[in-house]
């Protein structure tokens, strides 16, 4: 069966088995993917896949499943199971599908992948890592052309048709001298076309500088109160926090701690950020949302003001809220006018986080984590790479300590971000 029939199939049965609401999404895909492994050219391969979700509401219950067949044996038993699902859950009223808009067709990026220019760029990346940092040795470097196809439609009379053709690049690194090692770190970016070297995308090159240096560490000199300055690398595992705090389930619950503080300040008002999946200064779209929407830019965090909660329908429907244009993501967040040079040379005494490993913060925002392939930093000199060095403190107090955000950012193909220097941490 063709992906168009299949939506068709699955709607137009699951109707008949009582299903009041239905929604439906076939992709296929084919990835080409090539490796480096331990620092040689190592794998070729091209892979396919075929992906059916759907989901459907029968009296206010809901059933979900996904197969990877497309044939009408595994369909009509995934159909079954489904509705079992959907008899053997509890009712919802706050569950629902998206209205009817008007049939769309997106695309993005290219249809076929260029073997050619992908396999030039990595033997080139290879080559340039050697020879400029000997040091550095290329655990993994994955670089891979995906093509995506597919339909999203629901019985409401929702269509939306998808092509995007994307490469994407993951390094990952550590380096060695003689006994000495350094952490490992990883990077990547996403781009339409292969039209510069790998290195100079993202952040790769001054990360694998940035692996050579950090083969011998000290510790801090003890515990203290200071500033950080978080790097583009690290930035989204804060900001991605600070927005998880606005999705369903902790507005649902009523858990966040910006559960009302929509419209309200949340960040310093120097802090602009946006969920732009449809903006061409991103590489990487999404233009339909998990709900079956068509996707729309929206700014999340304006002067410091929290402008939208991420609800989904069901979020929307449960909390009386109203329905986000976009599922997040796609970050783009203003620069300052203070150069990164200017950042490091106003620290007292501090540390450049490119590297964060901790858990979630708990509910009143509070966290803590270990930091890694970071610089200890005082008087305004970058002094030493840092070994563990625990880095804690409160992501709400953080947001709102902003000591200044620097004029360069980094495009990494689906989220831009500066330098953000922030007080009040506990580093130890």
């Amino acid at each position: 069966m063709n992906p168009q029939d299949v939506v068709e199939y699955v709607i137009s049965t699951l109707k008949k088995h009582g299903a009041e609401k239905v929604q439906c999404t076939v992709m296929d895909s084919e990835k080409k993917e090539l490796n480096i492994d331990a620092g040689e050219m190592s794998l070729f391969r091209t892979t396919f896949n075929s992906s059916v979700g759907f989901t459907i509401y029968k009296d206010n219950c809901k059933g979900s499943i996904s197969i990877n067949k497309m044939d009408k044996d595994s369909i009509d038993a995934a159909i079954e199971d489904v509705i079992e699902l959907a008899n053997s859950s509890e009712p919802d009223e706050a569950y629902d599908i998206a209205e009817k808009q008007p049939p769309k067709s997106f695309s993005t990026g290219q249809t076929t992948a260029d073997m050619d220019s992908m396999y030039d760029r990595l033997s080139e990346f290879s080559d340039y890592t050697k020879s400029t940092y000997p040091k550095v040795i290329l655990e993994q470097a994955i670089i891979d052309f995906t093509y995506r196809k597919g339909i999203f439609a629901n019985s409401n009379g929702v269509k939306f048709g998808l092509e995007k053709g994307m490469y994407n690049f993951s390094p990952m690194f550590t380096s060695k001298d003689g006994l000495n090692t350094s952490s490992f770190n990883y990077t990547g970016f996403s781009a339409k076309e292969l039209n510069k070297s790998l290195k100079d995308y993202g952040s790769i090159d001054r990360l694998l500088k940035e692996s050579q240096e950090q083969v011998i560490t000290q510790q801090v000199p003890g515990k203290f109160k200071g500033q950080i300055i978080v790097t583009p690398d690290c930035l989204d595992d804060f900001v991605s926090t600070v927005m998880d705090f606005v999705t369903d389930i902790p507005l649902i619950s009523g858990r966040s701690v910006y559960k009302d503080k929509l419209n309200e300040s949340i960040a310093d008002s120097r802090f602009t950020m946006h969920s732009n999946p449809r903006s061409d200064e991103l590489e990487s779209n999404y233009f339909i949302t998990g709900d079956g929407y068509e996707s729309q830019d929206c700014t999340l965090i304006k002067n410091g003001v929290l402008k939208t909660f991420l609800l989904g329908i069901y979020g929307a429907n449960k909390t009386g809220l109203s329905r986000s244009v976009n599922d997040g993501g796609a970050h783009i967040v203003d620069s300052g006018d203070v150069a990164f040079h200017d950042l490091v040379k106003s620290m007292k005494q501090g540390v450049i986080l490119s590297r964060f490993s901790g858990g979630n913060p708990s509910d009143n925002g509070d966290f803590s984590g270990v930091a890694k392939n970071s610089y200890y930093v005082e008087n305004g000199e970058v002094k030493f790479p840092i070994s563990e060095t625990m880095v804690s403190g409160n992501i709400c107090d953080m947001m709102n300590n902003i000591v200044d955000i620097s004029k360069e950012r980094i495009d990494y193909g689906d989220c831009i971000y500066p330098w953000v220097q922030f007080d009040g941490l506990t580093i130890s």
